[in-house]
């Protein structure tokens, strides 16, 4: 049975997400590519079908499939997060489904033997994997600070808290035009125990930050932050399609 943390109310929807489909670049922290990414969104009645895949140079991949509703607040339905190839070192494939309570872990070490865990609990209205960019679109800007709950995708998966803040303003630019984004900062709380050894034993894990532009609607522009525990931090951008130069 997991632990649950100090429940949490849901997060007002004040903009619908909507059919889409962006393109996406990973890299590292010195600018190296190691993905190409696109974030596909379908809506079918009251339900939003969200699937972020990242496919690696080196054959790796990071897909998340995430079904929600967005009825006056958000409500996670089911995740869906499968990470394999040489990039992790960890092959993982997390299930969780809302209603009936579970978490499905299947996880394969670099020993090649897999592990099948399944933990059954009552998971809190604000559970929000792989919903984060969405939630962040949505924070009152004036709100000091928001939190909501997440499961970590590791083979023995355990809820924390995501405590978001806005750090204020931050520059960018469009075809060489500036423009202002609003750039919030994500600390992951683990909190009991293992939340008050980690910074002692130098095994916290490293804020996300995230930058998203404002207005009437709201687009996510740039995420800071680990694809799993222990992992470097990297660098997700929009970006938008290059063209050889013969191709005018």
């Amino acid at each position: 049975m997991l632990s649950l943390p100090a429940p949490a109310e849901p997060v007002h929807v004040r903009h619908p997400e909507g059919t889409l489909h962006g393109f996406l670049s990973l890299t590292t922290e010195q600018g190296q590519v190691l993905a190409n990414g696109d974030l596909i969104e379908i809506v079918r009645g009251d339900r939003v079908t969200s699937r972020l895949t990242f496919h690696f140079k080196d054959g790796s991949l990071d897909e998340e499939t995430t079904v929600f509703t967005q009825r006056g607040v958000f409500r996670l339905i089911s995740d869906h997060h499968i990470q394999h190839g040489p990039y992790f070192p960890t092959q993982l494939d997390m299930n969780i489904d809302v209603a009936k309570g579970t978490v499905v872990t299947r996880s394969k070490g670099k020993d090649g033997k897999e592990q099948v865990s399944t933990d059954n609990m009552k998971l809190p209205p604000d559970l929000y994997n792989g919903l984060v960019t969405p939630v962040v679109k949505n924070l009152q800007t004036d709100a000091p600070e928001t939190k909501v709950s997440m499961i970590v995708a590791t083979p023995k998966p355990r809820i924390v808290t995501l405590a978001m803040s806005p750090l204020g303003p931050a520059p960018f630019s469009v075809a060489g035009f500036e423009r202002k984004a609003l750039q919030y900062e994500i600390k992951i709380e683990l909190g009991g125990v293992v939340g008050l050894i980690a910074p002692v034993l130098g095994k916290a894990p490293p804020n996300i930050y995230m930058w998203i532009e404002g207005g009437e609607v709201p687009v996510f522009l740039r995420e800071t932050g680990p694809l799993f525990e222990g992992g470097a931090v990297l660098t997700i951008s929009l970006v938008g399609p290059g063209w050889p130069d013969n191709n005018r």
